[in-house]
């Protein structure tokens, strides 16, 4: 067993559950005009006021009619023509028929719209064929959608871009929202060099703020970005303190595995508590959950992949919790066919990279390739994780494995 498969590693649902039995939501809540709450949690439920729509319309351009006037084979002539925003307003004579448009009010006593080219326009008026009409057809009722007083949108829901053109439909101009989460990051390392800046012996440049801060925003909250910090102590521990200052969370990359320059470990025992640090997980095992006097603490691996990993698994379902996010759920499992050979050494949950493809109903996947830590093509590839147990060995193909589809904080 190697060094990684060490006895004694928190399981991760145990670690998950931990940081959430921790975590109490925001309580801050704000009203924001309704354009500019894509992306917020619901502090409050949305109820409809209205009925939608609130009366009743046609669903295409047709003609109004009462059933009981048609089936003579005469023509019906035009008594008028409602229009979206225009009803109709006259006097509906017996045995004639009111021109519609789609979305116009139904006349009142109208049981059926026929589509224009279901009937045949003379002089004297529209001829119809009446056999096959059914009563209410292309008539969509009052409240069809919504009805007044429906829950539309319950308290902690997160607004998607589906949801804002919904509550609009209710004429609702602003919502009730949570304050967003605030996240401080930063990565550690001497190694490390900014984009652009030319790169020396035995640097790299930082990759793990460009794949933490955009799953910050996708799991909706506000990313406060303080860069790169050398392995100083004193700028760490500098750093820290203006972290908790500005945020609710403080995320790092690097700095707590267990090298000499690895003092992130060191500096939070000085500030704050670690709860744990070392998951059976992989990519990810040095991930540290802890508390600073102001705010609570991830600290990520520096390995890019692992960064990436951990934020997906350990930290979105905290930073949901933290939100109010309430209607959250983690991925969903799926069984697929493996199409690869996926290596692996029992000890620790693996989420390794993979392609997945349905044919027929059924789930295949195969391996994106190189599964290093410290290789992000790979990555980049996937789009899902297959997520091998954590008493598993190797998997062959024709085997059955679990897959996770990203969800849409990964696209």
């Amino acid at each position: 067993m190697g060094c990684c498969d060490a006895p004694g590693l928190m399981p991760i649902n145990d670690a998950i559950a931990k940081m959430l039995a921790s975590i109490k939501p925001v309580q801050t809540d704000l009203p924001l005009p309704l354009l500019d709450a894509i992306g917020y949690v619901l502090a409050e439920d949305i109820n409809s006021p209205i009925f939608v729509p609130p009366f009743a319309n046609s669903a295409m351009d047709g003609f109004a009619v009462r059933i009981e006037d048609l089936g003579q084979n005469k023509a019906l002539p035009v008594a008028g023509t409602s229009y979206a925003g225009q009803p109709f307003s006259g006097t509906w004579p017996k045995n004639t028929c009111v021109r519609i448009m789609t979305g116009a009010p139904v006349p009142k006593g109208c049981d059926a719209v026929i589509m224009q080219e279901k009937a045949q326009v003379t002089d004297q008026g529209a001829i119809f064929e009446a056999s096959n009409i059914q009563p209410q057809s292309n008539i969509r009722p009052k409240g069809d959608d919504i009805k007044q007083g429906d829950l539309v949108l319950p308290k902690g829901a997160r607004l998607t871009a589906r949801d804002i053109p919904m509550i609009a439909s209710l004429g609702i101009s602003h919502v009730n929202v949570f304050r967003k989460p605030r996240v401080a990051f930063f990565s550690t390392g001497d190694e490390l060099v900014s984009l652009g800046e030319p790169l020396q012996s035995g640097q790299i440049y930082d990759s793990n703020r460009y794949g933490i801060k955009p799953l910050i925003e996708n799991f909706g909250c506000e990313a406060i970005d303080l860069g790169i910090i050398p392995d100083s102590p004193s700028e760490l521990k500098s750093t820290f303190e203006k972290a908790q200052a500005l945020a609710d969370v403080v995320v790092t990359s690097g700095g707590v595995s267990v090298g000499e320059a690895d003092y992130t470990k060191q500096i939070l025992a000085e500030i704050g508590n670690i709860d744990f640090w070392k998951l059976a997980i992989k990519p990810g095992k040095p991930f540290a959950f802890g508390s600073l006097t102001n705010a609570w603490f991830c600290g990520l691996p520096g390995n890019p992949v692992s960064a990436v990993v951990t934020m997906y698994v350990l930290v979105q379902p905290l930073l949901a919790k933290l939100a109010g996010h309430s209607q959250w759920k983690a991925p969903e499992s799926i069984p697929a066919e493996s199409r690869s050979a996926f290596r692996k050494v029992p000890g620790r949950t693996d989420y390794q990279r993979a392609i997945y493809s349905i044919e027929n109903g059924q789930f295949f996947v195969e391996s994106t390739g190189n599964q290093s830590s410290g290789a992000f093509r790979s990555m980049s590839l996937a789009n899902c994780f297959a997520v091998l147990e954590q008493d598993r060995g190797h998997v062959e193909i024709g085997d059955t494995v679990n897959i996770q589809l990203f969800n849409p904080s990964l696209y």
